[in-house]
C-alpha cells in the first residue's frame, strides 16, 4: 500500500485568500513599532479545512513571530487546563524565566499547570483564571522582539477550563502585544459548559470568521492537481456532488482514487459516491478490518487514550509486543489513520472520530478502565486518568469510587469546581458504599458551592439526610448548605435550617455554638423577621457574659456588636463588643477572611459594625486587610469584589465620593464575572446608588439604579446600607415626592424590628424633608425621634446629622444655633462630606462667608460637585 501522503487542500490552499489576508493584517499590526494584539476566530464545520488553514497561518506568523500553537482533541474536554499547558509548554519548560513568567500568583497557576503539586485546600476558580491571565500577558511582553501568537485548532474540544481563561483574556488582546487565532466546529458541537465561552470568545474577536465549502472549480482544480492534468471536469464535479465541497473529504477521495482509479467502464458517478461512502462516518471505521486486527485494536486504543500518549501505552492497551506493534503502526500510517511519530497523533480529527465509534461499546468501557489504570502505573495523577474512569460502566467498584474522589479533591486543588463536580457525580452513580454515600454528596455539595448554589443545596440535604457523617461532618454540611441558601438570596431557609440542627446537637461544644452563631447571623441578614426584638434579646443574653476565649464566643460578640450597631445602642458598648471579639483589632486565626470553617461574614460583621460607628481607621484597616488576603490567595471572585464594596463603604462613610465611586465601581466590575443579582451586587449597587446622589449626580444615579433593578421588591438578604431608604432619597432627588414619600414611609420598619440607627437606615431625615412643606407638624416629630435616636447612640456623626435636619426645620431665629451645634459635631466626625454640607447650610443661614468658603473647599475635596456648586453660587 502506497505512504504517499493525500494532496492536502493546504498544498496549495483553495479559495482562502481572504482568510489568510486577514490573518495577515493581525499579523502585521502585531509587528508594528507599536504593538496592536487581537483575536481571530474561525469557524466552520467538520472537514472544512480549519486545520490546513491554521497550520498556513502559523507558517507565514513563524516568518516574524513566536507562534505557539496546540489542538485539543476529545480527549482534552476532561482534563483542566491542558489546552493552556499545551500553549505554554515551550515557555514553561525554560526553567530559568519560569519564575518570572509565573510572578506573584506562581503558587496559585503552578498547580493548574502541572508545575507543582495541587495543595490540599480548593483553590478559587477566578484566581487561577486571573493568574493564567496574567501569566498570559507577562509571556507576551518577554517575547516582545518576535511578538507571540498563540494558536488553538478544534477549540470545540479543549477543557472548559482553558476556555473560561482564553475567554477572559479576549477582551485585553487588543492592549497586549499577542495575537490570538481559534478555530472550532459550530458551538453546538462543543461541551454545554463551554459554548458560553465560544461565543464570548467570538463577541470579543476583531473579526469572526465562517469557512465555506469549496466551489465546483476548486474541486475540478484539485482533481487535475492530484489526477494529472487529464482529468477532466467532469470528474471533479462528480466529486463535488460526492462531497458537497468538503475539503477533507475531496482530498481523501482524491487519495482513495490515486490508490484505486476507477474501472472505466463502470458507472462512474455511482462509483464515485460509493467510494465518497468508505471517507466519511462509520464506514471510514470499516476499512480498518482491511489493515488486520492487530491494526484495529492498535487504532481502537489509540483512539481511547488520545492524542499525544506514547504509543507503547496504545500497544500495551491493546495487547501487543513492541514488533507487533511496529507492523500494526506501519499499516496504520500507510492507510493514513496515524501520523508517524513515537505518540498517539491521528490525520485528522473525523478519522479519530470514526474509529473511536467503531470500538465496540462493551470493549469501550473495558479500554477506558484499563486505559485509567495504565495511566496511574506509569505515574500520572488520578485526575489525568479520571476522564477514562468517567467512561466505565457503574459496578460497585469502592476502588473506582475512591479514585473518583481523588480525582476530584485534585480538581478543586488547581481550580476546576466543574471538573470536580463531574468525578463525584459518577462516583454516586456507581455507587459509594452505604457509609460513604453521605461523604460523596456532602463532597458534591462543597464542589459546587462556588458554580452552582442550587446543586450544594440538593446534595447537602441529601447528605444530611443520609447516616454516615459524624458530628463535625453534620455541622460542616449544615453551615455549608446555609451558605448556598443565603447565596442563593434565601435567607429564611438559611436560617431555619441551622437553627434546627442546632436545636437537635444535644451536647454542648463548639459545633453547637457555630450553628447558634449562623442562626442568629443569617436571621439578622434577613430583610425581615418575625420577631426582631426577641432575637437581639436572646443574643444580648447568649453573648453579653462571653469573655471571647474560643472562636465560637467571639462570633457570638461578634454578631452582638453588629446587632447592637444596627439597633442604635450607644456606639462606646457597641465598640466593646467589637474589642472583645477581636484580638488587637484583627480577626483571630480560625476566623480570618481566607479561614472556610466560619465563613469571611464574622471580619466582615465587625468591620461594617466599626465603619457605622465611627470607627473608620479600624475599618478600614480591616477590609484592607480583606483585599491584600484575597489577593495573596488568588480569591479573585465574589470575595474580593466584597472586600472592594466594603472598602468603598469606608470611603463613602469617610465622604471620599469620588474614591468610593471608583472603588464600588471595581466592586460591581468584579461581581459580574461570577453572574447577576448576588448579595455583592446589591450592596454595591445601594452603595453606589448613594454616594452618586451625595456627589449630586442624580441622573447617574438614576441610571445605575435602572440598570441593575435597584428598588422594590427587594431581596430576602439585607442589604447595605439600608436599601429602602436609599432608594427613598433617589426618588426625592428626581423630583418624585409622593412615590418618594411612600418609599420612605415603607422604611420605618426597620423601627419596627428595633433598628434605630439613624446613620444607617436615615429614613426619618428624608422623610421629613419630604414632609416639610406638606405636613410640617409630621416633619418635627421625625426629627425630634431622629435627635433621640442619634443622641442615644452618640456618634458625632449622628448627632450632626440630626441636628442639621432638625434646623432646617426650625424658625429662623433657632436655626442659626443648631446648624452651628451641627458643624461643632460634625468637626468630630470622619464624615467630611456631613461637614462640608452642614457648613454649607450655617453658611446660608446667617451669611457667613467664611463657612461658605469653607464648605466649598470641602466640598470640591470630597467631590460632592453639587453642594460645591451650590457653596461656589452663594459665594458669588
Amino acid at each position: 500500500m502506497t505512504t504517499t501522503p493525500p494532496p492536502w487542500p493546504g498544498d496549495p490552499l483553495l479559495e482562502r485568500e481572504l482568510e489568510l489576508a486577514a490573518a495577515d493584517r493581525a499579523v502585521d499590526a502585531l509587528c508594528r513599532t507599536r504593538p496592536e494584539g487581537g483575536l481571530l476566530v474561525y469557524s466552520g464545520a467538520a472537514g472544512i479545512g480549519k486545520t490546513s488553514l491554521l497550520a498556513r497561518v502559523r507558517a507565514r506568523a513563524e516568518e516574524r513571530c513566536t507562534v505557539r500553537s496546540t489542538r485539543a482533541d476529545p480527549g482534552t474536554t476532561a482534563v483542566p487546563f491542558r489546552t493552556a499547558r499545551a500553549l505554554f509548554a515551550p515557555d514553561l519548560a525554560d526553567t530559568d524565566g519560569l519564575g518570572a513568567l509565573l510572578g506573584p500568583q506562581r503558587a496559585l497557576v503552578a498547580p493548574a499547570l502541572g508545575l507543582t503539586a495541587p495543595g490540599n485546600d480548593p483553590a478559587d476558580p477566578q484566581g487561577v483564571q486571573d493568574g493564567l491571565v496574567a501569566l498570559a500577558a507577562r509571556a507576551a511582553r518577554r517575547h516582545r522582539a518576535r511578538p507571540l501568537v498563540l494558536v488553538l485548532d478544534d477549540a470545540h474540544w479543549a477543557d472548559g477550563e482553558s476556555l473560561g481563561w482564553l475567554a477572559a483574556l479576549g477582551p485585553r488582546l487588543a492592549r497586549l502585544p499577542l495575537l490570538l487565532v481559534v478555530a472550532h466546529r459550530p458551538t453546538e458541537h462543543a461541551a454545554e459548559e463551554s459554548r458560553p465561552h465560544l461565543d464570548a470568545l467570538g463577541t470579543a474577536a476583531r473579526l469572526r470568521i465562517t469557512l465555506s465549502a469549496l466551489t465546483p472549480e476548486a474541486a475540478v482544480d484539485l482533481t487535475r492537481r492530484a489526477l494529472g492534468p487529464g482529468a477532466d471536469e467532469a470528474l471533479g464535479r462528480e466529486l463535488w456532488n460526492a462531497t458537497g465541497g468538503s475539503p477533507y473529504e475531496l482530498a481523501e477521495l482524491l487519495a482513495r482514487l490515486s490508490d484505486h482509479p476507477l474501472d472505466p467502464e463502470a458507472d462512474r458517478a455511482a462509483a464515485v459516491r460509493e467510494l465518497a461512502a468508505t471517507v466519511r462516518g462509520r464506514r471510514l471505521g470499516d476499512r480498518l478490518g482491511d489493515l488486520g486486527p492487530d491494526a484495529v485494536r492498535l487504532a481502537w486504543a489509540a483512539a481511547v487514550l488520545g492524542d499525544g500518549i506514547p504509543l507503547r501505552l496504545a500497544a500495551s492497551l491493546a495487547g501487543l509486543s513492541p514488533n507487533r506493534q511496529a507492523t500494526a503502526t506501519g499499516h496504520l500510517c500507510a492507510a493514513r489513520v496515524l501520523n508517524p511519530g513515537d505518540t498517539v497523533d491521528f490525520t485528522h480529527p473525523l478519522v479519530a472520530g470514526a474509529v473511536y465509534d467503531a470500538v465496540p461499546r462493551s470493549l469501550r468501557t473495558t479500554f477506558h478502565g484499563r486505559a485509567a489504570w495504565l495511566l496511574a502505573a506509569e505515574g500520572h495523577s488520578p485526575a489525568a486518568a479520571a476522564r477514562h474512569l468517567l467512561e466505565v460502566h457503574p459496578g460497585q467498584d469502592p476502588a473506582l469510587v475512591e479514585q473518583l474522589r481523588r480525582a476530584a479533591r485534585e480538581h478543586l486543588a488547581v481550580g476546576a469546581p466543574d471538573a470536580a463536580r463531574r468525578c463525584l457525580e459518577r462516583a454516586l452513580r456507581e455507587p459509594p458504599e452505604h457509609h460513604l454515600r453521605a461523604l460523596v454528596h456532602h463532597e458534591l455539595g462543597c464542589a459546587a458551592l462556588l458554580t452552582s448554589p442550587a446543586d450544594t443545596v440538593r446534595h447537602l440535604r441529601i447528605a444530611l439526610e443520609l447516616p454516615g457523617l459524624d458530628d463535625t461532618s453534620r455541622a460542616d454540611a449544615t453551615f455549608r448548605l446555609a451558605q448556598a441558601l443565603a447565596h442563593n438570596q434565601q435567607m429564611r431557609e438559611a436560617s431555619l435550617s441551622v437553627a434546627f440542627a442546632a436545636a437537635a446537637t444535644t451536647e454542648p461544644g463548639p459545633e453547637r455554638l457555630r450553628l447558634q452563631a449562623a442562626h442568629f447571623m443569617y436571621d439578622a441578614f434577613r430583610a425581615t423577621e418575625d420577631d426582631g426584638p426577641g432575637r437581639s434579646r436572646r443574643l444580648a443574653q447568649l453573648a453579653d457574659p462571653l469573655p471571647g476565649e474560643t472562636n465560637a464566643e467571639r462570633a457570638l460578640l461578634t454578631l452582638r456588636a453588629f446587632d447592637g450597631m444596627l439597633r442604635g445602642e450607644n456606639h462606646t458598648v457597641v465598640a466593646e463588643f467589637c474589642e472583645r471579639a477581636l484580638a488587637d483589632g484583627r480577626p483571630v486565626p480560625g476566623l480570618g477572611w481566607t479561614d472556610t470553617a466560619w465563613g469571611f461574614e464574622y471580619p466582615c460583621l465587625a468591620g461594617i459594625t466599626y465603619a457605622w460607628i465611627d470607627e473608620l481607621d479600624r475599618a478600614e484597616g480591616l477590609f484592607d486587610e480583606a483585599v491584600r488576603a484575597y489577593e495573596i490567595s488568588g480569591w479573585s471572585g465574589g470575595h474580593l469584589a466584597f472586600a472592594h464594596m466594603l472598602t468603598g463603604a469606608v470611603l463613602r462613610r469617610r465622604g471620599r465620593l469620588a474614591e468610593a465611586e471608583t472603588r464600588l465601581r471595581e466592586s460591581l466590575r468584579l461581581a459580574d464575572r461570577i453572574g447577576t443579582g448576588l448579595p455583592v451586587h446589591w450592596d454595591a449597587v445601594c452603595l453606589l446608588v448613594d454616594t452618586l446622589l451625595a456627589r449630586g449626580r442624580t441622573a447617574d444615579a438614576q441610571r445605575l439604579a435602572e440598570a441593575h433593578g435597584f428598588g422594590p421588591p427587594y431581596p430576602d438578604a439585607m442589604i447595605l446600607p439600608d436599601a429602602t431608604s436609599v432608594h427613598g432619597r433617589l426618588l426625592l432627588a428626581l423630583g418624585r415626592t409622593d412615590e418618594a414619600v411612600a418609599a420612605l414611609e415603607a422604611a420605618s420598619v426597620m423601627a419596627e424590628r428595633g433598628r434605630h440607627n439613624p446613620v444607617w437606615a436615615p429614613w426619618r431625615r428624608d422623610l421629613a424633608a419630604a414632609l416639610a412643606a406638606r405636613d410640617p407638624e409630621r416633619a418635627r416629630v421625625l426629627t425630634r425621634r431622629l435627635r433621640v435616636d442619634a443622641e442615644r447612640f452618640g456618634t458625632p456623626t449622628a448627632l450632626g446629622v440630626a441636628l442639621g435636619c432638625e434646623a432646617a426645620l426650625a424658625p429662623a431665629g433657632d436655626a442659626p444655633a443648631l446648624h452651628a451645634r451641627a458643624v461643632a459635631h460634625l468637626e468630630e466626625s470622619p464624615a467630611q462630606d456631613e461637614l462640608a454640607r452642614a457648613r454649607v447650610a450655617l453658611g446660608l443661614a446667617t451669611g457667613d462667608r467664611d463657612q461658605l468658603h469653607r464648605g466649598l473647599l470641602q466640598a470640591r475635596t470630597c467631590g460632592a460637585d453639587t453642594l460645591a456648586e451650590q457653596a461656589r453660587a452663594a459665594l458669588a
